[in-house]
């Protein structure tokens, strides 16, 4: 643990990990020119792509260890630089604290309440049935498995040779897109520690877990889903608040997406 106590704001004391990793190096973020350099690496990250097995050792260790793994994707385009955002430290990082100052369900109420004034010529059929009208926070899923277990089940689904393995210093999943300052949601308007605020809500209850982060895209295992119609609407109109490029881009109705999670055991998420 020895290089990777530098990912700790107080120096990983008493942290273990018994996991043999790969070649990997430590993460600074990029700061522009003239900014002051930052305090610490943010994440450790694997030179080549590395098993779902690998990951699920440190998923099982990170009780011990203090880091959270996540799968870490490029960005997906043939004309940009596949370094990005990864190897060169395109992140922000934030503080763990300012996701405290987030509730999710007032987050979904200001957010759907702007969401729909904003054109008020749109009559919002693609939100039927809630239209105009937030419908609240879901109540929670029922597990079908540990939530652990699935994550373990998606980490190991999708093999890319572009996958690489990090590991950031977060008491939970949900935590680490704050701490790394993850910038792929950029242009959603919401701040990062806000969406982390909502990840906790799915994680407690929904059994969600973080499993995979591309450049702009994030993949969650999902131990409870919702299993009826009425329940799956509820879940999707927190989707929707949470990334409406789902909807609007993806599924074109609330109801059609909300068809699309029924009973799955995956979220993945796309911003444009």
């Amino acid at each position: 643990m020895t290089e990777l106590s530098a990912l700790f704001p107080d120096g990983g004391d008493e942290r273990t990990l018994t996991t043999q990793l790969p070649p990997g190096r430590l993460v600074w973020p990029k700061v522009a020119e003239g900014d002051p350099p930052a305090e610490r690496p943010v994440y450790w990250l694997s030179d080549t792509p590395a098993s779902a097995e690998l990951w699920s050792s440190l998923l099982e260790e990170h009780p011990t260890s203090g880091l959270w793994p996540l799968l870490l994707d490029p960005v997906n385009s043939t004309y940009a630089d596949p370094d990005r955002p990864w190897v060169v430290g395109e992140v922000t990082p934030g503080a763990v604290t300012d996701i405290d100052g987030y509730d999710p369900a007032e987050l979904m109420r200001t957010r759907w309440t702007g969401w729909v004034a904003a054109d008020s010529e749109y009559d919002y059929k693609d939100l039927e049935p809630f239209r105009r009208t937030c419908p609240g926070l879901a109540e929670p899923g029922e597990l079908m498995d540990a939530p652990d277990a699935l994550a373990d089940w998606l980490a190991g689904s999708r093999k890319d040779e572009k996958t690489r393995i990090g590991l950031v210093a977060a008491s939970r999943g949900a935590d680490t897109l704050t701490v790394l300052g993850w910038c792929g949601p950029v242009n959603s308007g919401m701040k990062i520690a806000a969406m982390s605020a909502i990840l906790r809500g799915w994680e407690d209850r929904f059994g969600a877990r973080v499993v995979r982060v591309g450049f702009d895209t994030l993949d969650l295992s999902v131990a409870a889903p919702p299993v009826t119609m009425e329940h799956a609407l509820r879940v999707a109109a927190e989707h929707f608040v949470f990334c409406p490029d789902n909807i609007q881009q993806g599924a074109g109705t609330l109801r059609r997406y909300a068809e699309d999670i029924l009973r799955v055991n995956q979220w993945s998420f796309w911003w444009d």
